[in-house]
């Protein structure tokens, strides 16, 4: 399977959107854990780098 090129300050669109209404989120940190930031409403979430992995739709910029 292909790697993604994720960096630090990437933006991405996921599957499902966030509760206020945006679908594009800020890679922040990357590990075993990646901190995603909302561009809309500026809300900083964890999740797991397998769970973000099946979660991604495409890579915006």
């Amino acid at each position: 399977m292909e790697e993604k090129q994720i960096e630090v300050g990437t933006i991405v669109n996921m599957k499902k959107g966030h509760p206020c209404g945006a679908n594009e989120w800020e890679v922040v940190r990357i590990g075993a854990d990646m901190k995603l930031k909302c561009i809309n409403c500026s809300r900083i979430i964890m999740m797991p780098r397998i769970d973000f992995n099946k979660k991604i739709k495409k890579i915006v910029k």
